[in-house]
């Protein structure tokens, strides 16, 4: 049981990965350091946006941005912490 633990424990740790690197490569872009124009930045977000599209969205709904600022990630983020503690304390 505690393998299982461990690989859904590495998956959610992975997923929060790139919910940061979604977060890091937006600022890039925002900032102009990414120019979207370049096909292979376009396909990098794109690829981001699919990933990280089904667990944010949902969450977007109820939580608008405050002052202009996005606060769904670290939302999910902390989410996805407290379901490692869950899915730890239930397999360990």
């Amino acid at each position: 049981m505690i393998f299982l633990a461990q690989i859904i424990s590495l998956a959610i740790q992975c997923y929060i990965f790139i919910i940061i690197l979604h977060i890091a490569v937006s600022w890039l872009v925002i900032f102009k350091v990414l120019d979207i124009a370049n096909p292979q930045a376009r396909n990098l977000v794109s690829l981001l946006q699919k990933v990280t599209d089904p667990v944010m969205k949902p969450v977007q709904k109820y939580v608008p941005p405050i002052a202009g600022i996005d606060l769904t990630p670290v939302i999910v983020i902390i989410g996805l912490q407290i379901l490692n503690n869950v899915v730890w304390q239930i397999f360990a």
